[in-house]
């Protein structure tokens, strides 16, 4: 079939290699169905960007999705990294595949299944992101399908988030990682080799290049130190002096990470990240070579290619901050009100009481600001809900603000100064509401 009229579909289009490829795709003249749960603003580029619950989706919905669209091509860019709150290694990785795998046998089309992998063998996997890719992949060889799997070494894009964005913000610190992680083996790949493999794939009949599974990865063997360098090259930092961070302080930061999780963010140092980082990225590319005739760039190809701008250096410098100011920002209002509330009681009430306020309403004014300020923070430290919490938090600042300067105008002088304090956590929630996107 031609390109002009071969369907792909691409499951995860709201994903860094999902919507690079869905891009790329189209601009090939391949016809492309993106669907991700959730699609940014920005990544809604007409009536084939679907917003669909495929978790949720069982096998014969997923077969009339690909009936109706008359699906060629299925590309799977659909992963997560760890257990958590709305994450399911098993679900993503074992569960869907099943499912997918049903429908594409189910859908009455002759489809080859393109599926997003991981490298390694199975010896080497520890954790449960690796062991449900493992077992997907097995599902996928005994499914009697056309199916061809990729797995990407590190993948190098334009756009950076999760582990990538990780290795950026290193790169952009006087930091540096310990020994044994520094050497672990690393091997990137470029994002435009990732998508042109796909793209040599679908041009092509199912039975070409069927049930095979290819390393996507540069050929010559560099260690994530290595890679950290290139990009300290690209930002110019290559010749600052650097801390060695002890491997406990990445073991710590990691159990800091899966905390988070379990509010919903998606931090990329978790453990899962230094376990499957400490294992390292290695492959052979050479069957992926021979096939394709795909020369892999390098990563001073890559990452060296154009100098760092000023938005990739405020990015890297800004994205491991963002942690920290969510959570000073969530102990700045649950603390400020548990001691209004608990420790200092009487003192807020006699600030209220000393500016005339009448003795029924100390009480309730009292208690009910402090309440309303460790919920603001409790709803900060959701990632669901962050974001109202923030418009809360602004809006109930500026409240007491204006309320101070009507009722307490004193206060604005007194010699703490905790009223103009307020105007730089303002400033910072509004930095923290413009920097939640992830993606």
């Amino acid at each position: 079939m031609n390109a002009d009229i071969r369907k792909i579909l691409v499951l995860g289009a709201s994903g860094l290699i999902g919507r690079f490829v869905t891009d790329d795709l189209r601009g090939r003249g391949f016809s492309v169905v993106g669907v991700a749960r959730r699609l940014a603003a920005s990544q809604k580029g007409g009536p084939l960007d679907l917003e669909l619950p495929v978790m949720s989706m069982e096998a014969a919905q997923l077969a009339r999705l690909l009936r109706d669209h008359r699906i060629d091509v299925v590309v799977n860019c659909l992963g997560v990294l760890q257990d958590g709150p709305g994450s399911d290694t098993a679900a993503v990785h074992r569960d869907f595949i099943a499912r997918l795998l049903q429908a594409i046998r189910d859908s009455d089309r002759v489809i080859r299944l393109v599926h997003i992998s991981i490298p390694g063998t199975g010896d080497t996997d520890r954790t449960a992101f690796s062991i449900t890719k493992r077992e997907a992949e097995r599902l996928i060889a005994e499914s009697g399908v056309a199916f061809t799997i990729l797995r990407p070494g590190f993948v190098v894009a334009l756009a950076a988030y999760g582990g990538s964005a990780m290795v950026r913000s290193l790169a952009a610190y006087p930091l540096d990682l310990p020994a044994a992680e520094r050497a672990a083996p690393f091997q990137p790949v470029a994002m435009e080799d990732i998508a042109a493999t796909i793209a040599w794939l679908a041009a092509r009949d199912p039975g070409e290049a069927n049930a095979v599974t290819w390393d996507l990865m540069q050929e010559q063997p560099v260690t994530l130190g290595d890679v950290i360098d290139q990009f300290r090259e690209v930002f110019g930092t290559g010749r600052w002096w650097r801390i060695v961070m002890p491997a406990f302080l990445l073991d710590l930061g990691a159990r800091l990470g899966d905390l988070a999780n379990q509010f919903g963010w998606m931090p990329p140092m978790r453990t899962t990240a230094i376990a499957e980082l400490r294992r390292g990225v290695s492959g052979d590319p050479a069957g992926w070579m021979a096939a394709t005739g795909i020369v892999p760039k390098r990563i001073e190809q890559t990452a060296g290619r154009r100098p760092a701008t000023i938005q990739d250096k405020w990015f890297a410098r800004l994205f491991p901050i963002k942690a920290l100011v969510i959570a000073s920002l969530v102990l700045f209002w649950v603390v400020s009100g548990f001691i209004a509330l608990v420790i200092s009681y009487d003192a807020a009430a006699e600030i209220l009481r000393s500016h005339g306020f009448p003795p029924a309403l100390i009480g309730p004014i009292t208690v009910g600001t402090s309440l309303m300020d460790m919920s603001i923070g409790v709803l900060i430290a959701f990632r669901r809900t962050a974001a109202f919490g923030l418009i809360a938090g602004i809006a109930a600042s500026l409240g007491y603000m204006m309320g101070a300067a009507i009722l307490t105008p004193d206060l604005w002088i007194e010699p703490l100064g905790a009223l103009v304090k307020t105007c730089p956590a303002v400033v910072l929630m509004l930095v923290a509401l413009l920097t939640l996107d992830n993606r």
